[in-house]
């Protein structure tokens, strides 16, 4: 039986884009379940002191760490901080990414290219940089953050679907080429969430008609929904789990 007690007690996670909604409310669950943790983001900064301090005033052990992940030096720098300040690197989350809508005929190369330079480039950057660290700990996990649009289909949106599927296929690759150092890579899938965007806020907190009608489950998720299901898979009751693709969405994937 696995004790959910401060079941990462001891292990160190790295969650990128951590300042605000599914990222936030997963470095504070990490931390919640006994992990020391870096808060992460490119441009807030605020926002990351303030996940961090209120992670540290709560008692858990948490930094903040500005980076970009299309960056390999500035990855290699935040890792090696998360090593120096708490002794190695076990979890790494990879959230951050751009998910703006952009109709293909209004879609341009800088935004295509910084879509995949931040889904599929980044992710190798961080990767490299903490794979290392996870086998000199005997093992680790990856989790990479997709959603569910980039497997139905959704208008304007076609270089966030191409960078969540690339991730995808990487994580697949990382569980088959890393499973021999018991470091495992799985990737979960975001439904319809209840967040909100820079620049893009999405509705309050009341689910729409539409939530209601297309969500058997009849709300739309919350950022500790999905923070529930990556502790979950970070854990040791997922020990047997690599290579798989979670969904989480209320029921909503059944009614494509």
């Amino acid at each position: 039986m696995v004790d959910l007690v401060n079941e990462l007690d001891g292990k160190v996670a790295i969650v990128t884009g951590s300042a605000r909604n599914i990222g936030r409310a997963t470095v504070e669950e990490l931390a919640r379940a006994g992990a020391s943790v870096v808060v992460n983001a490119v441009q807030a900064k605020e926002l990351c002191e303030e996940v961090a301090e209120g992670i540290n005033a709560s008692g858990g052990k948490a930094i903040p760490v500005m980076a970009d992940i299309t960056d390999p030096d500035s990855v290699r720098a935040m890792a090696e901080t998360a090593i120096k300040e708490f002794g190695g690197i076990d979890i790494l989350v990879c959230n951050a990414a751009n998910r703006s809508n952009t109709h293909f005929d209004d879609l341009d190369w800088e935004t295509w290219r910084r879509t995949i330079d931040i889904s599929i480039n980044g992710t190798f950057h961080l990767a490299k940089a903490t794979v290392p660290a996870m086998k000199e700990r005997g093992g680790g996990c990856i989790i990479g953050v997709g959603g569910m649009s980039s497997l139905k289909g959704s208008r304007g949106r076609s270089h966030v679907m191409a960078g969540k599927m690339g991730l995808n296929a990487f994580i697949r690759g990382l569980a088959l080429d890393l499973a021999e150092f018991n470091i495992r890579a799985n990737q979960v899938v975001v439904g319809t969430f209840d967040t909100v965007r820079e620049n893009n806020p999405s509705s309050a907190q009341t689910p729409s008609l539409a939530a209601r009608t297309d969500i058997p489950l009849g709300r739309k998720g919350y950022p500790q929904d999905m923070a529930d299901l990556i502790r979950f898979l970070v854990g040791p009751g997922a020990a047997y789990m690599t290579g798989q693709t979670v969904h989480s969405n209320g029921g909503a994937y059944m009614n494509l």
